[in-house]
């Protein structure tokens, strides 16, 4: 077994112990980084029905893809804002690194989670405007 692309909850857990029950539509994750954490796995294995069925309808666009030449290296967790299972909403801030055209880059954001019918959802990224 391998650890997980997300890096694993617990650190250094399988992809089987960790996200493949949230991407196999097995088990909903509890709070929003383990939302968060998935839905990055997703983009690592390319899994786009997982990307949209945990994108809010309210943000969600008509297609939701993922590029299979974008090759993820790693998810760093920075900071969570609740988001645990009894909150209705959470933040997660996290760095992703890839390699996409040949070049190395990252993703830095804030991401807004909210519940939806007892489920995290991602909503987007935060801007300044945003509470």
């Amino acid at each position: 077994m391998s650890v997980c692309p997300c890096g694993g909850i617990p650190a250094g857990a399988s992809y089987e112990q960790c996200c493949e029950p949230a991407l196999s539509n097995q088990r909903w994750p509890e709070t929003a980084e383990a939302l968060m954490r998935s839905r990055y796995t997703a983009f690592a294995l390319g899994n786009q029905d997982h990307l949209f069925r945990t994108w809010h309808p309210s943000t969600r666009p008509s297609e939701v893809s993922a590029d299979p030449s974008t090759e993820w290296l790693g998810l760093t967790i920075h900071e969570t804002e609740a988001g645990q299972a009894k909150d209705e909403s959470g933040v997660v801030e996290f760095t992703a690194r890839y390699i996409a055209a040949g070049r190395g880059d990252s993703q830095h954001e804030v991401s807004l989670f909210r519940k939806r019918a007892g489920r995290w959802m991602y909503v987007a990224a935060m801007t300044d405007e945003e509470p």
